[in-house]
């Protein structure tokens, strides 16, 4: 499964993947994948691990792990440009099972660094160290079980990241969860779905982070209150993910990518440079024009009409995405 050492870390990952399904039959694959589809986007905490064996294991990391990368390396990147400098020296991932979070922080830090992986499905675990084999970086990470609760205690590190985990808790246990965090960490990165549930999940660790101190490196420009009124619309991005053949096959799908919808909040302890604003909706071009919905530091919400009498900045309109900083360069 070793896969060359010189790759980036995201083929690496591919190529590590690439074996997973042998011997498991199409169908019990598409079966797990569409309960975990169901489970994921659910917003019934489970009480129980969701990866309960290792087919479970094979088509979560099939169906999840290259899409659960992307996100959480998006995330990465926006709170590594509000972060210039800075390099995370320990990172431990809570409920990280086969590991995709650790594999993201690789892939936007370069060096290696203590990663300890926590979950409580053993499963997981055990493919994630099965995976991790093929990446120089991990290859010393601790895979330890454990319960992701109120009952959890986090080691001291730089940074913890929780990707894709809050909905499987219930109230006390996301706050239990969220307070461990703050309380073991230098900078806390939580990425959920990117759906109304998903978001509002996010805004709740969000708030509890801010009032233990931290400050919002991304994606908001400020750690005031979101300026989204609650119920009227959710703040999420998007990750495009490119399919291994391997992955359209377990997913169904006959493209060569997707996009990864997801909401998130990078907060930390750190002297942080926020992005002035940030394009919270996919960018309308339209002729002569691009519209940019914005959130800005004041807070607010503000659409920005760029025309072709704006020059250079028009160009950096239709090149700007979702997601990105407003204006261009204000993240270097």
């Amino acid at each position: 499964m070793n896969a060359p050492a010189s790759l980036p870390p995201a083929e690496t990952l591919r190529t590590a993947l690439a074996g997973l399904l042998d011997g498991l039959p199409p169908r019990q694959a598409a079966q797990a994948v569409e309960r975990l589809i169901a489970t994921y986007r659910g917003a019934t905490p489970t009480g129980a691990p969701i990866l309960r064996d290792r087919a479970d294991v094979a088509a979560y990391a099939a169906y999840r792990m290259p899409a659960t990368f992307e996100a959480v390396r998006s995330a990465l990147q926006a709170f590594a440009d509000a972060v210039p400098g800075w390099t995370p020296g320990g990172h431990v991932d809570v409920g990280g099972g086969t590991g995709a979070a650790a594999w993201a922080v690789s892939a936007t830090w370069d060096g290696e660094r203590s990663v300890t992986v926590l979950d409580w499905a053993e499963p997981a675990l055990a493919l994630g160290r099965e995976l991790a084999a093929a990446h120089p970086a991990l290859a010393g990470a601790r895979w330890q079980r454990s319960r992701i609760g109120a009952a959890l205690t986090i080691e001291s590190t730089d940074l913890v990241t929780v990707s894709y985990v809050l909905n499987e808790l219930t109230a006390p246990d996301r706050a239990a969860l969220v307070d461990a965090a703050a309380g073991a960490a230098r900078s806390v990165v939580i990425v959920e779905p990117g759906t109304p549930d998903g978001y509002a999940r996010v805004i709740e660790a969000r708030d509890r982070l801010v009032s233990a101190g931290f400050r919002v490196a991304a994606p908001c420009p400020h750690s005031a209150a979101c300026p989204i009124a609650p119920g009227t619309d959710w703040c999420h991005f998007s990750a495009r993910v490119s399919r291994s053949s391997l992955h359209r096959q377990v997913k169904g799908g006959s493209l060569a990518y997707e996009d990864e919808k997801f909401s998130y909040v990078a907060a930390t302890r750190l002297p942080v440079t926020p992005a002035p604003a940030r394009v919270v909706r996919k960018p309308q071009i339209r002729k002569g024009q691009v519209l940019l919905d914005l959130c800005e530091t004041e807070p607010s919400l503000r659409r920005a009409t760029v025309t072709k009498r704006h020059g250079d900045l028009y160009r950096a309109a239709r090149d700007t995405d979702w997601g990105d900083t407003w204006p261009p360069g204000a993240d270097r």
